[in-house]
């Protein structure tokens, strides 16, 4: 099972200037300017627009590239419930099964775990989904199916060194399971770079 647009990711950190996943291999470590002949040139101070945007591009990016209604429709989940809007947004995101399962270490990328549910490889609670916006609850059970579990991926995934699993999920890799536990603060979430819901707050709040 090969992953779909393998440099789809690498592209992404060089238009957006960061090592995104915060992995060894990005060609970003080596480049640290965009794609592109004009890539080098410099770069003209960004607007509150522009900083603002980028914000909101770091973050759907980092989720595998989500597209642009659905994310409008986290936002507007997110100021829809009570407390901080940013910290709501981040949870919503959180709880994506595809962002789960990437959390839990049974693939290595966030873009081979949203291809990985679509494939029907992953259970939850005993159940096939295979929705990657599925919305993991507090408690849910997620497991990789017993025939998948052999998949190189799945292997290459739950060897690698490069993450940890966050406190707020508890896996066993033995097993091939895992449970979420609790809702994440965003200091709790392992981003290797700086995410600023608050600045993706005030761009739609324009």
């Amino acid at each position: 099972m090969s992953e779909k647009r393998p440099t789809s990711k690498y592209k992404i950190d060089r238009r957006l200037g960061c090592n995104l996943w915060g992995r060894p291999k990005s060609p970003f470590n080596k480049r640290e300017y965009a794609p592109g002949q004009h890539g080098q040139g410099r770069r003209s101070k960004p607007t509150d627009y522009g900083i603002q945007l980028f914000a909101k591009q770091k973050l759907k990016g980092y989720y595998g590239s989500i597209g642009e209604k659905r994310f409008r429709r986290y936002y507007d989940e997110a100021v829809r419930r009570k407390g901080d809007t940013g910290a709501n947004l981040i949870e919503l995101l959180e709880r994506r099964l595809d962002a789960v399962v990437y959390r839990m270490k049974f693939v290595p990328t966030v873009f081979a775990s949203r291809q990985f549910v679509n494939h029907c490889h992953i259970l939850v609670n005993g159940k096939r989904v295979n929705i990657p916006s599925y919305n993991v609850k507090d408690g849910d059970v997620i497991e990789v199916r017993e025939k998948s579990r052999q998949i190189p991926m799945v292997i290459q995934g739950v060897e690698s060194a490069e993450r940890e699993v966050p406190e707020y999920m508890e896996v066993d890799h033995k097993k091939m399971k895992g449970t979420f536990l609790r809702t994440p603060e965003l200091d709790d979430v392992p981003y290797p770079v700086k995410m600023e819901p608050n600045l993706i707050i005030e761009f739609y709040s324009r």
